[in-house]
């Protein structure tokens, strides 16, 4: 449960135009700047969530992204920069996101969600941000959000396609009922471009926003899916598994 935050008047200045937004207002600002919210990779993905929530005011981001600075990042993971190839991807993210916005809290954390350090990272978080591309780590961070009840929004991208969910434990289908073993064809690497990621990005952000603030009509129970290729996009409903290993259980 977010506990809200009165604004200054440097926020109000800042957040000007998103207060105009209906139904979003000062109430829902202050929201914001009460929660905490994990981006688990800071990447293609993560980079653009990261940085859109940063913008938009959002208190604190625990950040989750392993690994050093390389040449491949440097074409869509835009908190990360050519003066910093071959230093902690986590300390380039860090940086860029304070340069646009200081008045954030940021727990960054050298390692990438796990079973073994889930519980620890997503401990006190309001919402997580899923943009890790291994089903290992979002499988794990599904576990924390069912057994805490925490909403957690799940895209991907792959070549010039999207999709998006936001989980609410509990009410909807959780990513077990989606994939309930590792899908074999998966592979780390993959074709994609920046703006793909970007895009997707944006719209895991914006379904966060709304969830936090409480407005708007989140992807619950819906999966939006897209192709840039020829710009069709369409949301299909998603039923849960009575038998799901996760969250059977909540309903």
């Amino acid at each position: 449960m977010v506990t809200p935050q009165s604004l200054t008047a440097e926020e109000q200045a800042t957040y000007e135009w998103q207060l105009w937004v209906p139904d979003f207002g000062e109430a829902g600002q202050e929201k914001l700047k009460g929660a905490t919210v994990c981006v688990s990779r800071c990447g293609g993905l993560g980079s653009v969530v990261a940085y859109e929530l940063a913008a938009a005011g959002v208190g604190k981001l625990v950040l989750a992204h392993a690994g050093n600075v390389k040449p491949s990042d440097l074409n869509r993971q835009l908190l990360m920069t050519h003066d910093w190839l071959g230093k902690p991807r986590i300390e380039s993210v860090e940086r860029r996101l304070k340069e646009l916005n200081p008045r954030l809290e940021i727990e960054a954390h050298a390692e990438n969600l796990s079973e073994e350090n889930a519980d620890r990272i997503l401990g006190d978080v309001d919402l997580i941000v899923d943009c890790a591309p291994l089903f290992n780590e979002r499988f794990a961070m599904n576990r924390v959000a069912v057994e805490r009840k925490i909403p957690l929004v799940e895209c991907a991208m792959y070549d010039l396609e999207s999709q998006i969910t936001t989980i609410q434990p509990g009410v909807t289908p959780c990513l077990r009922c989606l994939y309930p073993g590792d899908p074999p064809v998966w592979r780390r690497e993959f074709p994609v471009f920046g703006a793909v990621s970007g895009s997707v990005g944006c719209i895991a952000a914006m379904e966060a926003i709304k969830v936090l603030a409480g407005f708007g009509e989140p992807l619950f129970s819906q999966m939006l899916m897209y192709d840039l290729r020829d710009m069709t996009f369409h949301k299909r409903k998603i039923q849960r598994r009575l038998d799901c290993e996760s969250c059977a259980s909540l309903f």
